[in-house]
Order: C-alpha cells, then structure tokens, then sequence
C-alpha cells in the first residue's frame, strides 16, 4: 500500500463510521462493520488505485457486509426459536452526551430512508453514486430520499411535546 493510499483510506475512516453508524444503530457493532470494511478494503485496494474518493467504495463494501450480516442471522433466529436474547444495551442508555429533536425523528425513520438521507445529505453523494451503494435504481434514491425527509419533517414538527405549566 502507498502512502497515497493510505492517506486516502484514513481520511474516510470518519465517514465510513458515520455510515456504519446508521446501518447498524449500535456503536460497538458499528466499529466491528468498520473493521471488517477496513480489513476488506485493504486486501482489494489495487481495484480502486484511480478512484480519488474511496468512500463510495467503503460504503458499498459496508452495506454489503451489513446485509450478510443480517442474512446470517436470519439462518440463525429458527434455531434460536424459544431462547430471549439479552439487550445489547439497557434501555434509556443511550451512549450520546446530547440528542436533539432532529436526531432522535432521524432515528425513528425507516433503515432505507435514514441510508439515503445519510449518504445523499451528510455524504454529499449524488443520486447514481447512493444507487450503485446500495444496489437500487436511481428513481429508489430519488424516492426513498423524498418519502425520507417528507417523514423526517412530520417527525419533527409533530412529534409530541411535553406540556409545560404556567407558574404563577
């Protein structure tokens, strides 16, 4: 590896986490998607060597192995059928120091529309490069990105507000 290529593959490290972060809603298993994806890129990285921007890639490699993932476990749950797994984490434990209105809608949106938001919004990816990722159309993108913030504005101007007194 190069150190061009090395520069290339850290500087989308804090990308790829934010992604896997949204795949996976769980920190410790999006630090495992992160190596795994890490580990991954480094063994094909001669497939990419004229690609300027690695993170389209990543994400693809990602989305991939999170899907495998899920697959995997779905094998699995009939022979696991009677045993209740214990929670990853308790509830009301939410490892963030601070959640606002907006993050906690973006949250309660669906896995489709929070990847497309993610990666259209945050990423700053076009419409082509969110469906090669993923693996869908482009007029997917298109929709689940307009059905996402179509949600995601609901969400956040609707979501229930405690009611405050007034003190006299």
């Amino acid at each position: 590896m190069s150190e061009g290529d090395d520069i290339r593959l850290q500087s989308a490290i804090p990308a790829l986490r934010r992604y896997a972060r949204v795949l996976t809603r769980d920190p410790h298993q999006a630090d495992d998607l992160v190596q795994d994806c890490l580990e991954r890129a480094l063994t094909r990285l001669h497939q990419v060597r004229g690609r300027p921007d690695l993170r389209p890639w990543l994400f693809t490699i990602a989305h991939r192995l999170n899907v495998s993932h899920w697959r995997r476990l779905r094998r699995l749950l009939p022979a696991m059928e009677g045993s209740h797994p214990e929670p990853m984490q308790e509830p009301g434990q939410i490892p963030h120091l601070e959640w606002k209105e907006v993050a906690r809608a973006f949250e309660r949106l669906s896995d489709d529309h929070r990847q497309v938001l993610l990666l259209v919004g945050v990423e700053g990816f076009e419409y082509a490069t969110v469906a090669e990722i993923l693996g869908v159309p482009v007029g997917t993108v298109m929709s689940r990105l307009s059905r996402g913030r179509t949600v995601l504005h609901s969400l956040v101007n609707h979501e229930e507000r405690p009611m405050l007194r007034r003190v006299k």
